[in-house]
């Protein structure tokens, strides 16, 4: 059926007012019928509405309304269904993913609109002249776009696909038409990386101040890589040496432009066992959910957190991580076991299921912290990272709960906010 769904309704809102209900279905909103909630969001934005809606006995309502100005109507939908990716990309995580894992992993998105709402990142190489007309019409910004190379022959080798709009010529239409863009380099040695990747900044570059950040991020590979393109890994050798080169011309670039644009992601300061750069370097930290700038932003939290940190009932506690973080989370709860009295230790947990290049925290299955905990002093309460579990939903990627963890090791499992805070929070809970 067309127009949208009502998922809930707030209460107290103005749809409540109105007896809209959720099951209804909103079908357009001043004359323009509705493809999904971007639309919503648009054609809503007016002060005076009318809304045709379609009640759940197939009575059709028109109702007139009008409202102050930033009043939400209050209406919740669904999440779009996400369009798929038609790309091949030769370093697609999807493609290394094993058998068993949640249903959901194995679908690849593409989708404009999601990066728009939510900061997907999308290659743009799936979208028609109509759906790039509609990002500028209703100024879908900022965008999340993923670049990789600039050069369209490479870019193509990178994407597994032919024939796709070079992606300088799709930037320079938004560019004009002031939508932001924030873009991702994924790094392969080897492939997109020294005159390459030169090249790709010094085109994205051209786009500034619309394209407001690039952040470069290491290839990721798990162990099911059989029948696809060999790739190198990104080795500690490999990322002290492009910290050496990269980290000098993002700063060059920062003090040329007046802010911070090129981000190195926190991975390769891990693998290469070098200090970050300060937090202010991170700028308002535009890349964080792409992995750059957590590590320093959480030492930040650290500081703070530990500077207020007051004794608590002894408890001995074991909070699990990913090797990636896993020094910098030990360091902290050294010192908040010395300011809260609590007996606290990390383990790292070795991911079994991708192999030993994934290292970090979010890509833990739950079979692998069951593996990692056998045989260790657990103390009274496991701590497990939020960014483990799905959101809203507590399982982990290979569809075990935390009530399953909790049965298999026999003790208490709280799932936790992934930072400093966090983890201080819980503990205080904890009595």
């Amino acid at each position: 059926m067309a127009g949208l769904l009502i998922e809930r309704v707030l209460p107290g809102s103005v749809a409540e007012e109105l007896d809209i209900v959720a099951g209804d279905r909103l079908l357009a909103i001043n004359g323009h019928r509705l493809l999904d909630i971007i639309d919503y969001n648009f054609f809503a934005a007016d002060e005076e509405l009318t809304l045709e809606i379609v009640k759940q006995d197939g009575e059709v309502w028109e109702v007139e309304l009008e409202r102050d100005e930033d009043e939400p109507l209050g209406l919740i939908f669904p999440a779009p269904e996400p369009g798929r990716c038609g790309n091949k990309c030769i370093f697609c995580f999807v493609h290394q993913l094993p058998r068993g894992l949640r249903s959901p992993l194995y679908v690849k998105d593409e989708d404009y609109r999601l990066s728009f709402l939510y900061g997907n990142y999308v290659t743009l190489a799936n979208m028609d002249r109509m759906e790039l007309k509609r990002i500028k019409e209703q100024r879908l910004s900022p965008l999340y776009v993923s670049v990789h190379a600039t050069e369209p022959a490479l870019r193509e080798k990178l994407l597994g696909k032919t024939g796709i709009i070079p992606i300088l010529d799709i930037m320079q239409e938004l560019a004009t038409a002031r939508i932001s863009m924030h873009t991702q380099v994924v790094l392969c040695p080897g492939i997109n990386d020294g005159e390459h990747l030169e090249r790709t900044v010094a085109d994205l570059l051209e786009f500034s101040p619309q394209v407001a950040s690039l952040a470069v991020v290491p290839v990721g590979l798990t162990r099911h890589r059989k029948g696809l393109t060999h790739l190198q890994p990104v080795t500690g050798e490999y990322a002290a040496a492009f910290i050496a080169i990269w980290q000098k011309k993002a700063m060059d670039l920062a003090s040329r432009l007046g802010a911070p644009f090129l981000f190195l992601a926190d991975e390769f300061y891990i693998k290469a066992g070098l200090s970050f750069p300060p937090l202010e370097a991170y700028g308002d930290l535009p890349q964080l959910e792409n992995g750059v700038g957590m590590i320093p932003l959480f030492l930040d939290e650290a500081r703070e957190v530990l500077e207020k940190a007051e004794p608590l009932k002894n408890r001995a506690v074991t909070v699990v991580t990913g090797e990636s973080p896993y020094h910098y989370l030990a360091d902290f709860l050294q010192g908040l076991s010395g300011r809260t009295g609590v007996t606290l230790r990390s383990v790292a947990i070795k991911n079994l299921l991708f192999g030993d290049s994934v290292t970090v925290t979010g890509l833990i299955s739950g079979r692998d912290i069951i593996a990692g905990l056998n045989g260790v002093e657990l103390g009274d309460v496991i701590f497990i990272p939020d960014v483990m579990l799905k959101e809203g939903e507590g399982i982990f990627l290979d569809d075990l709960s935390v009530d399953d963890v909790r049965q298999a090791l026999g003790k208490e499992v709280v799932v936790v906010e992934s930072t400093p805070q966090g983890i201080y929070g819980a503990l205080r809970k904890l009595g």
